[in-house]
């Protein structure tokens, strides 16, 4: 499947918590960048996430810049990988991250469509994808197991084990979510 990059996309968050993300794109020769910010609030408190992500030419992603917004302060962390997927949060080596090559931010729909961009699975296919997880309350960064399978064109099973979480994911022809079930709705 060939994607065609949009130039910006929106999401509502469902269930989970109430809120909005919107995500710019800049398809730089070097690679694609997506700017965006989600805010939302959830069991009451209130947040903010911004960020700016550059991905390789295939998909890699080797830089985050996120930040945050709550309450509690503010914060804000960089991720950076290698290529070869070894990671450096905020300038220190990050080895429980090694072998993952994307970046996964809580509080975001964009980001899921990273691997499947990367992957480029046939149909029936399956891949684990490991991915630096971002927590949205704090900015927080673990290893995240996941694995996607593509079930047919638009359509890929997704998988988060350490969260006991499963769905099936809808996508469209630019490769990023329209329907992440509970989670989030694309609305442009």
């Amino acid at each position: 499947m060939t994607f065609i990059m949009p130039t910006t996309a929106a999401w509502r968050h469902l269930d989970a918590r109430q809120g909005f993300e919107v995500a710019y794109f800049l398809d730089a020769p070097d690679g694609p960048r997506a700017e965006g910010t989600t805010t939302a609030v959830e069991d009451g408190l209130t947040w903010i996430v911004g960020y700016t992500i550059e991905l390789d030419a295939s998909w890699v992603t080797r830089r985050a810049r996120i930040t945050s917004r709550s309450a509690a302060g503010a914060r804000e962390t960089v991720l950076e990988n290698d290529g070869a997927g070894h990671w450096r949060v905020d300038g220190a080596p990050a080895p429980a991250l090694d072998g993952c090559l994307d970046v996964d931010l809580e509080a975001s729909a964009l980001t899921n469509g990273f691997p499947v961009h990367r992957l480029g699975l046939g149909t029936g296919e399956r891949a684990a994808a490991p991915a630096a997880y971002v927590r949205a309350a704090d900015l927080g960064v673990d290893r995240l197991e996941q694995d996607y399978a593509r079930v047919d064109e638009r359509r890929y099973d997704y998988a988060a084990p350490a969260f006991d979480f499963a769905c099936r994911l809808v996508f469209d022809e630019t490769g990023f979510v329209v329907d992440y079930p509970g989670l989030a709705v694309r609305v442009v």
